[in-house]
């Protein structure tokens, strides 16, 4: 480890311990929880399903918050193995930044499951838990074109460069539409870092230098929603749009007509899978059946939103 990782690993070490001075009670096995940022609810919603699984599996779990900084999500990783946790259930912010971290839990001896977001290129990573976003956008894009059966003008509101969600989403999308393009035309595309204000504004610039769409597709639910803001602005309410995540808002949005659908991919099912394969390996060194296990997204709409996972938090 150089200097810069010793030192990263140093702060890091410090502040997990605060967040779980018992981490390491040899009473119980203890694990790592890490999310790329709770500035996101998917992220806030995520720990929270690792936090009460770890609690019904009645183990610690250190809480790693990555700020949206690949560095931060290193340290803490760099930390937790320090810390000789038993296992780690991670979200990786960047596929290619947190390989490295990823791999030296690996050669450390330590379980490592990643969900949502795979690590590709990291030999003995135990399994992967996660929704196929491949398929989540194509039913996404899938749903554009049921809506639009004599073909539509569609803006693509991409992810954040580098996440692996945001690869599959976008191959997802040109999957369906690429080979319908002369009915269905992707006029405007661009990232908005599944950031809403950054949806906002972007979707912005695109009906000023587009025109209005019939249809905007978005990585995520927050840019779904900023996009669904910019298009109330000048009065376009027709357009439909599409989220992904099926936050509580959004879903509360697609019950009221604001957003024509967003996509389940049952987040919360991920993670308790997750921290379940983790300790199965940690305790009894059983592994999963499979190391690659994804569920299968649903398009939510007005017609089937008792079928969300968290519908029951819609306001």
């Amino acid at each position: 480890m150089d200097r810069r990782s010793f030192l990263m690993s140093t702060v890091a070490l410090g502040a997990l311990a605060v967040a779980a001075p018992a981490a390491l009670a040899q009473d119980k096995l203890t694990i790592l929880g890490s999310v790329p940022s709770l500035g996101f609810p998917f992220f806030v919603h995520m720990l929270n399903q690792i936090k009460d699984e770890a609690a019904t599996q009645d183990v610690n779990l250190i809480e790693s918050d990555g700020q949206n900084s690949a560095p931060k999500q290193t340290a803490d990783v760099e930390a937790a193995i320090v810390q000789k946790v038993n296992a780690i259930v991670i979200a990786p912010l960047d596929v290619n930044a947190l390989a490295p971290a990823v791999e030296q839990a690996v050669q450390a001896g330590i379980p490592v499951v990643t969900v949502d977001r795979r690590v590709d290129g990291v030999e003995g990573v135990l399994a992967h838990v996660g929704a196929d976003n491949v398929k989540g956008g194509e039913a996404e894009a899938q749903a554009v074109v049921d809506a639009f059966p004599n073909g539509a003008k569609v803006f693509h509101l991409q992810g954040q460069p580098g996440a692996g969600p945001a690869i599959d989403r976008n191959l997802g999308v040109h999957n369906v539409i690429d080979p319908i393009k002369d009915k269905y035309q992707i006029v405007f595309e661009q990232t908005a870092n599944f950031a809403r204000a950054e949806a906002l504004s972007v979707t912005e610039a695109g009906l000023a230098s587009a025109g209005k769409p019939d249809a905007i597709i978005c990585a995520n639910d927050d840019m779904a929603l900023g996009a669904a803001e910019a298009c109330a602005a000048r009065g376009f309410t027709d357009v439909k749009i599409y989220g992904f995540d099926a936050l509580p808002e959004a879903l509360a949005a697609v019950r009221d007509g604001l957003l024509a659908g967003t996509v389940e991919q049952f987040p919360g099912e991920q993670a308790r899978t997750a921290v379940r394969i983790a300790l199965d390996f940690a305790r009894n060194g059983t592994k999963p059946a499979e190391p690659l296990v994804l569920l299968t997204p649903i398009v939510i709409s007005k017609d089937n939103l008792d079928k969300a996972e968290r519908i029951g938090e819609a306001g």
